[in-house]
């Protein structure tokens, strides 16, 4: 992997051997322009030793900058989580049906919030997601749908699905879309990963509304990451301010009518990803964790990747994927419905979680969402504060109290 630094564009580049190349060309030969890719079996080699249901918390990176700012913290946290990735061109596991992942953050302020991520479907592939901030009254849920494409030489996500950020302090709701990732360059070239197409943060009750472009590199001209947005009003459509920058690197803001009004004003930085804080994720250790719990599902493919021992990543991979087959098979047979755990299909055709009614007041609250959250089956709850022991989480070298290494 290497990372292209001209024009200030940090590029997330991967130059496959001979092998693996080899193995996608063989891939390739059996799928057609457009396919759908949700049921292809992936090499190895090109995942990051993560679950989705983990990689959605990339969007959590900075979760304190919706505490500073409204309109504008939005715009600077949506934006804020796309420079976070593994190292090259890879994509998470698929989780299984019914795997989840939950963790905890704690603010400088003293405050906390809580996480949780459950697959409530696996064809297609579904993620619901919950985030909750009690003291600051901030919410935000969604689930999120990525559907495979094949393009030829590039393979795209798009990224379909809802999410919607929740000030109960204003009693404001911020609407969320997002652009689609292409890994370009699988057939010849080097492999390069790229955000593309426009997303939008929309706020019906403060009138506002971004809209930001991901622009993607021509064949010829331009440069990677670019992006290109406007904070508008809804109502009259007038541009308050515009974003632009590198996705990767810097994202600049520029007040709109302060420049009409002093006729020459430079952008401000909104974003440095050099400078700012990833505020970490606290996780508890792989004996306080369930068997279907990301991390500790896949706690062997993560190690034999760390350690690059595909073909043990392959037999453990294989296992799990062999397992679940099983599990449907069984509840086929009996007539089971799967019901996930913490969310649910609502009829707006949307995946909700189970929690409602959460109390206004920030004690109650957080002892309500922590026992939803994090109560075992034993009816115990997690213990976050029980070290680290298991040898295979040790030897991947991941602190269970902390989030995977991010570049």
């Amino acid at each position: 992997m290497s990372t292209n630094a001209k024009n200030d564009c940090a590029v997330v580049e991967e130059e496959l051997d001979e092998e693996p190349r080899s193995i996608i060309l063989s891939m390739i030969g059996q799928l057609r322009k457009d396919m759908d890719l949700s049921r292809i079996t992936f090499p190895t080699f090109v995942l990051e030793p993560r679950s989705f249901t983990e990689r959605v918390t990339d969007f959590m990176s900075h979760p304190d900058f919706l505490i500073q700012y409204r309109f504008i913290g939005v715009v600077k946290y949506y934006m804020s989580g796309w420079h976070i990735h593994p190292k090259g061109v890879k994509k998470p596991y698929n989780p299984i049906l019914g795997e989840f992942f939950r963790s905890r953050y704690a603010f400088d302020d003293d405050t906390s919030a809580f996480f949780v991520a459950e697959q409530v479907s696996h064809h297609p592939p579904i993620t619901a997601m919950f985030y909750h901030s009690p003291e600051h009254h901030i919410a935000i849920e969604g689930d999120l749908r990525p559907k495979s494409r094949f393009f030829g030489n590039s393979v795209g996500m798009l990224l379909e699905g809802y999410a919607k950020v929740h000030f109960g302090k204003w009693n404001e709701n911020y609407q969320v879309t997002y652009p689609n990732m292409y890994a370009r360059g699988i057939l010849f070239g080097k492999m390069v990963l790229e955000l593309g197409e426009t997303s939008t943060v929309t706020c019906v009750e403060s009138d506002l509304a971004f809209d930001v472009e991901f622009k993607t590199k021509g064949l010829i001209w331009g440069t990677y990451n670019q992006i290109a947005g406007k904070i508008r009003r809804i109502s009259t459509k007038e541009v308050l301010y515009e974003i632009s920058g590198n996705w990767q690197t810097q994202i600049f803001i520029l007040d709109v009518r302060e420049k009409r009004r002093l006729g020459n004003l430079e952008p401000t930085v909104l974003f440095d990803s050099a400078k700012e804080h990833v505020v970490p994720q606290l996780v508890a250790c792989a004996a306080e964790q369930e068997p279907n719990e990301s991390r500790n599902l896949w706690k062997y493919v993560t190690k034999a990747i760390v350690e690059n021992n595909l073909d043990n990543a392959t037999t453990y991979k294989s296992a799990i994927e062999e397992q679940q087959r099983e599990d449907a098979k069984r509840r086929d047979a009996a007539k089971e419905r799967f019901v996930p755990r913490f969310f649910q299909l609502e009829t707006d055709g949307n995946y909700h979680p189970k929690l409602k009614n959460i109390s206004e007041d920030p004690v109650k609250a957080k002892e309500d969402i922590v026992n939803w959250v994090f109560t075992r089956p034993d009816g115990q709850l997690q213990n976050f504060d029980k070290a680290e022991d298991d040898s295979i989480v040790l030897a991947a070298g991941l602190a269970a109290t902390k989030s995977l290494p991010r570049h």
